[in-house]
């Protein structure tokens, strides 16, 4: 069996995947040991995989400012296959994609031929393109290597989709999991809904990216009823900047909220821990400035830690609010 088909296995049993930050030294230039160190951290937490060059590593690597796309994911799969050769684990390398059709290819392409299993398809930036625009993105996206579908939160760039719009993407040959990410539970509820109704739900992962309600999402239980039948769907793992940090922790969370699955009762320690790590994720992603800190602060927590130099990103107006 390949790496790839390996690593699309534990993609749909559900694992804890870090969007990873980007390391940049204290003049503001990529620092690749910080970021090398970063990923030995996340593998040592036990971790099942990473995303790169998402929301979390910043968009401004792409630019030709700085033209740090491919260095960074290069750098991050060359540590993974050094712990995988050394370990015998397989780790589920997600890249980010984003842009108008042609770029997403492109850098889907350049995904893989660095040997990432699959890409997170980003909608940001894209806010006047038409549904159907989307969807025929997704699907030539779809054609160079397996999607991930997005639903990214308004706030930082994202975008409201119809229903349909998710019925549409989940009959995609070739999506093989969506995160869901709007923060906002009806629109977290048209994409659960249209995953279970859709003929593909087998082939059909969702993640939780709603970083504001981790645990609710990994534990319960979405159950539809449509023409006289039930169909069920479950948050199979999470795709998630707030797991960049407190990553030990996470992998045991997401561990506990699995082992959930099968038991009769939720018990009422695990909703209050529910409440406690939306709290914590409030500091983190400075949700009281509408997210105007969210990637600083999670630096933040990782330069306190020792894992990065500063708090520094490449957008220098992407900084943590007065307080």
């Amino acid at each position: 069996m390949t790496h790839q088909r390996i690593a699309l296995r534990i993609l749909h049993e559900g694992t804890v995947i870090p969007a990873t930050p980007l390391a940049l030294d204290r003049k503001g230039y990529f620092d690749p040991r910080h970021q090398r160190a970063l990923v030995r951290y996340y593998l040592d937490a036990g971790v099942g995989g990473l995303a790169v060059g998402v929301h979390t590593t910043q968009f401004e690597i792409r630019d030709s400012k700085y033209d740090l796309f491919e260095t960074v994911l290069s750098a991050e799969i060359e540590e993974v296959r050094k712990y995988e050769s050394r370990t015998g684990k397989t780790l589920v390398m997600v890249a980010g994609a984003c842009g108008p059709t042609e770029q997403a290819v492109k850098e889907a392409a350049l995904a893989k031929s660095l040997g990432y299993d699959a890409v997170l398809l980003s909608p940001g930036g894209l806010g006047d393109k038409s549904e159907d625009y989307m969807i025929e993105r997704t699907k030539a996206v779809a054609a160079v290597m397996p999607v991930i579908g997005f639903y990214l939160q308004p706030s930082v760039g994202g975008r409201v989709f119809s229903y349909g719009y998710w019925e549409r993407l989940c009959a995609i040959e070739n999506v093989v999991a969506i995160k869901a990410a709007p923060f906002n539970r009806y629109l977290t509820l048209d994409v659960v809904r249209a995953a279970a109704l859709s003929e593909r739900s087998a082939q059909i992962t969702l993640y939780t990216g709603n970083d504001d309600n981790i645990v609710i999402d990994l534990i319960s239980d979405y159950r539809f009823e449509f023409e006289g039948r039930i169909y069920r769907k479950r948050f199979e793992g999470g795709l998630l900047g707030h797991w960049s940090v407190w990553t030990r922790t996470a992998v045991e969370l997401f561990r506990k909220c699995k082992a959930l699955h099968t038991a009769d009762a939720i018990p009422t320690d695990i909703l209050t821990l529910a409440n406690e790590v939306t709290d914590a994720n409030a500091a983190f992603f400075d949700t009281a400035n509408g997210f105007k800190g969210c990637i600083a602060g999670l630096h933040e927590v990782l330069h306190k830690q020792g894992l990065l130099e500063g708090t520094r990103c490449l957008n220098p107006d992407e900084a943590m609010s007065e307080g």
